[in-house]
């Protein structure tokens, strides 16, 4: 009997820990859109923070955009464009002060909607400026997100550094040097964000995503040419998606893309995206 019942509970400990990240794709939209995401099966939606938590506007303004995304029945678990390009972030106008104010109410806000992850990219407002130390926008940036990262474990919320491609911003553009932040900053509540998009852009091997390990806690995704949905191109993930398995990963995915037509290249974008998840996780 005994044996009996220590091969039952390993079978349904087996079960419990299967990996079920097609159950985990969501994709990054406007709260317009979220009625049409949940028709399509979608998992959850990704909003902005800085045009959906309206951070620097009141209340009663949020409070309208609230309610509409608790009528959607849509669960809104992450959110990116954190901060405005106009709150500069590193250099000699670095705006502490302000950005920290910001940083209060949105995480205040997200623990609202029930958001869990909070996107730091902002590419504008983290730009270094040009003669400006790196070392020291480093530090600076650094500091901040010391600052940040209690403020969002106060609501619940885990923000994420998101590694851009050199085109959007001169700092921070791969996974590596976005580990380099998460190191310095030390905090549970502050890790980092791997996109697919910008990693093939900027060239950046799967490997990235193996050394970050358990301090991955959210991934984007996109067609490398022309940022597009999963299935537009046909491009091929597997090798980053393989990476994520290795390390077991077990946070959520957004499709992160331009779309010609969201309502009518949406299921094929998610169906694309769950075939290659399915056929790397072997979630059959």
């Amino acid at each position: 009997m005994t044996g009996l019942l220590t091969a039952i509970l390993a079978s349904a400990q087996a079960k419990t820990h299967k990996n079920d990240i097609c159950n985990r794709v969501g994709v990054c939209t406007s709260v317009s859109n979220m009625q049409i995401l949940k028709d399509a099966g979608g998992n959850y939606g990704e909003i902005s923070i800085s045009s959906t938590l309206i951070p620097e506007k009141s209340d009663e303004e949020f409070a309208a955009i609230a309610q509409a995304l608790k009528e959607t029945g849509l669960p809104i678990t992450s959110a990116n464009g954190f901060f405005p390009g106009d709150i500069c972030l590193v250099g000699p106008n670095a705006d502490q002060e302000r950005a920290l104010r910001y940083t209060e109410i949105a995480m205040r806000r997200a623990e609202e909607v029930g958001l869990k992850t909070a996107v730091l990219g902002s590419g504008t407002a983290r730009r270094i400026p040009d003669g400006f130390s790196r070392e020291k926008a480093f530090e600076q940036f650094a500091d901040l997100c010391r600052k940040m990262a209690p403020i969002a474990k106060k609501h619940g919320v885990t923000i994420v550094v998101e590694p851009l491609r050199q085109q959007e911003t001169n700092f921070i553009n791969s996974v590596l040097e976005g580990m380099e932040l998460v190191k310095a900053v030390k905090h549970p509540n502050f890790q980092v964000l791997a996109d697919i998009y910008h990693m093939t852009q900027g060239g950046e091997s799967p490997q990235s995503i193996i050394i970050a390990g358990k301090h991955l806690r959210h991934v984007h995704i996109a067609e490398n040419a022309n940022r597009t949905p999963p299935g537009t191109d046909g491009d091929d993930f597997t090798p980053y998606l393989e990476a994520l398995k290795r390390i077991h990963y077990r946070g959520n995915i957004s499709i992160e893309c331009g779309w010609k037509n969201f309502k009518e290249t949406l299921p094929g974008g998610l169906a694309e995206l769950r075939r290659q998840l399915s056929k790397v996780f072997d979630t059959k």
